[in-house]
């Protein structure tokens, strides 16, 4: 894709703005146009010069776009699509950033748009929201899930993996059942375990709340992502019930067969599964490819006197790491004696 491109972008949110804003980087002589129910948006990535057109809604504006990005929650992509049917060039791509990709290619398909189709799920993002977020560095390094609908030219999709590769991302190809299935797994799951673990702990604490008093360390860790948009996890589990409903399901079998080995102190049972589960995990890659982002921590150990913790601060702001949150451990049970947490932001 070296020709000179016209990209059109339908919502322009966190991740919307920031593949603008990564295609933008790579390809300054590209013109991208946008449209965004939010005009503080449109104003601010125009001004910043990601983007070098506004629409004032979904029509004909888009109709020179090569390739048009639908960012918008599943429900008002799919209410586009039959104004998009009828203004898209030929040979133009319609895509998608989705986390949930089922309901869209139904729609696509019952659209007539399967021909033109390529579904993509960047698997990266944050806790924050909106445009004001976005960053052209935020697929770096990431999986960018690709799912083609089987109408769609084998070249089309070639083309556009090696377009996704040239953007910092690494494009992986599966059908929309096999993205569903996967991410009901691997990060769907999670999320729903993250949150009914902290439900329990808040519904087991007495009225002095022990419990979140002492809380840190391991259970903060596991739990961290059920800070996550209660909104956005709400739409991911009404569109995604079917998958996440079957990985429950097994993942409820397993929890019960913990139980079991302890109830009867199986001790060989136990160190089996604990064992086999350490050596998995740390077969992972290293790298934070997946689609639960990985948080990034600064532990110090540190004499209680004054000055200590400013010039942790000091030091960091020095080399352009941006301080999130602050906060002395008082639980240092997984933290090996840890007496200043630091968690940061890149800078």
């Amino acid at each position: 894709m070296n020709d000179k491109k016209c990209i059109g972008f339908i919502g322009l949110g966190l991740i919307g703005g920031s593949l603008a804003k990564t295609i933008h980087k790579y390809y300054p002589e590209w013109t991208i146009i946008a449209y965004d129910t939010n005009n503080d948006n449109t104003a601010t990535a125009l001004q910043e010069g990601t983007i070098q057109a506004v629409a004032s809604s979904v029509d004909t504006a888009f109709s020179n776009c090569d390739i048009i990005y639908l960012c918008t929650p599943v429900v008002n992509n799919i209410s586009y699509l039959n104004t998009l049917k009828n203004i898209m060039k030929p040979g133009a791509i319609l895509s998608d950033v989705g986390s949930v990709k089922t309901q869209m290619h139904e729609a696509i398909a019952q659209a007539g748009l399967s021909h033109c189709f390529i579904g993509g799920h960047p698997m990266a993002g944050s806790e924050k929201t909106g445009y004001a977020n976005a960053s052209d560095r935020m697929l770096e390094n990431a999986y960018f899930i690709i799912t083609p609908s089987e109408e769609v030219n084998l070249f089309a999709v070639s083309g556009y993996s090696e377009f996704i590769a040239s953007l910092g991302a690494i494009p992986m190809i599966l059908t929309y059942e096999e993205h569903d299935y996967i991410t009901a797994a691997i990060s769907h799951l999670p999320h729903v375990v993250a949150s009914s673990l902290v439900g329990l702990i808040q519904n087991l604490d007495n009225e002095e709340e022990h419990m979140r008093a002492i809380a840190a360390g391991g259970f903060k860790d596991i739990t961290r992502i059920a800070s996550s948009s209660p909104t956005m996890w709400q739409q991911i589990c009404l569109t995604n019930k079917e998958n996440i409903s079957k990985v429950l399901d097994a993942y409820i079998r397993s929890l019960i067969q913990y139980r079991v080995e302890i109830d009867n102190s199986n001790s060989d049972e136990l160190y089996r599964l604990f064992s086999d589960a350490r050596e998995y995990r740390n077969s992972m890659p290293i790298a934070s490819y997946g689609p639960i982002k990985k948080a990034y921590e600064i532990y110090v150990d540190l004499a209680d006197e004054a000055g200590g913790i400013a010039a942790i601060a000091t030091l960091l702001a020095t080399n352009g790491i941006n301080l999130k949150n602050i906060g002395i451990i008082n639980n240092r049970e997984f933290e090996e004696g840890v007496m200043g947490k630091c968690p940061v932001l890149g800078g």
